[in-house]
């Protein structure tokens, strides 16, 4: 796993030295064997599962969702769509609406290979959010350091999140990496992980303002916007991979997780989704034919 040019994330340039810097774990070997995956996601705080998927279903899904973005110009005509090669100078970034009634990514992230899977990890029937977040990344384009929890934790906090890249994704194009063991260090995060950024203080004019008027957030959901300076605080390596088409990676909520940048021309298409014990709550705002997801049926006020 080598990069042809210096790693960044979020604009910061990244320490690559193996103190620092490493490759994810596969758990491919134990498929079968929920027992030692159990084991292997206490240990890691997530799943890397490279080659789960056929291959061809993912492209399936990827020439989906390229046919829609070329059809609305945010391709380079001169290239056949399902090379994904972005227009300069046109950013795309989160892009839900790629997903919504696109039967071929349904088929990838809600078919019976996946939900097969989570009912083998949990052990009983499992259920999924309703709503499928999808990006399409182009250059200059990251995500900053989080955890899932604060964005979906009014269910079960026994919710898995999983990353599934639509393509070849060398670094240089910017997957997902994971902050190693950070999983472990909940009672330091505590005050963050406690964070629902559609909660509002009703007595506090501002965040009325910022969330219930204007749809916003009490918090920005992200740990900070420097990688490298949390990676320094926390301890441990930044883990990521060379994906490819077939792979995905599952992880719990308290895992801090990041990307790498776009630096290439090409985008990077992935969507993450999220699965659950069926006996288990779960977040209402994620559930239904009509998710409430971070809109104004979201947000609730509270007396700070």
């Amino acid at each position: 796993m080598v990069a042809s040019i210096p790693l960044l994330s979020f604009k910061h340039a990244l320490d690559s030295s193996p103190e620092a810097f490493g490759e994810l774990r596969s758990s491919e070997e134990f498929l079968g064997q929920p027992a030692m995956l159990n084991q292997r996601l206490e240990e890691d705080g997530y799943l890397f599962i490279p080659g789960f998927f056929e291959p061809d279903l993912v492209l399936a899904a990827r020439a989906a969702v390229t046919d829609r973005l070329a059809a609305e110009g945010a391709l380079d005509p001169a290239y056949p769509p399902i090379e994904g090669r972005c227009i300069p100078d046109r950013p795309l970034g989160f892009r839900g609406d790629l997903a919504k009634d696109n039967p071929a990514i349904d088929r990838v992230v809600y078919g019976p290979e996946l939900l097969g899977f989570y009912a083998n990890l949990f052990g009983e029937e499992v259920r999924h959010f309703d709503h499928t977040w999808f990006r399409a990344i182009s250059r200059g384009q990251g995500t900053p350091p989080h955890c899932d929890l604060v964005y979906m934790s009014r269910g079960t906090h026994q919710l898995l999140s999983c990353w599934i890249p639509y393509g070849h994704v060398p670094l240089e194009i910017g997957g997902l990496m994971v902050l190693e063991h950070s999983h472990l260090q909940s009672e330091r995060l505590k005050n963050y992980l406690e964070v629902d950024v559609d909660l509002y203080c009703e007595n506090r004019p501002r965040e009325i303002e910022k969330v219930k008027e204007k749809g916003g957030w009490s918090h920005p959901g992200w740990l900070t916007n420097n990688p490298v300076s949390l990676r320094q605080k926390l301890g441990g390596r930044w883990l990521t991979a060379e994906y490819h088409p077939g792979d995905f990676l599952t992880f719990k909520m308290t895992l801090v997780h990041a990307s790498l940048d776009n630096q290439t021309d090409f985008v990077r298409l992935s969507s993450d989704t999220r699965y659950q014990r069926a006996s288990h709550p779960a977040d209402p705002r994620w559930v239904g034919s009509n998710p409430a997801g971070h809109g104004p049926r979201a947000k609730q006020g509270m007396i700070c």
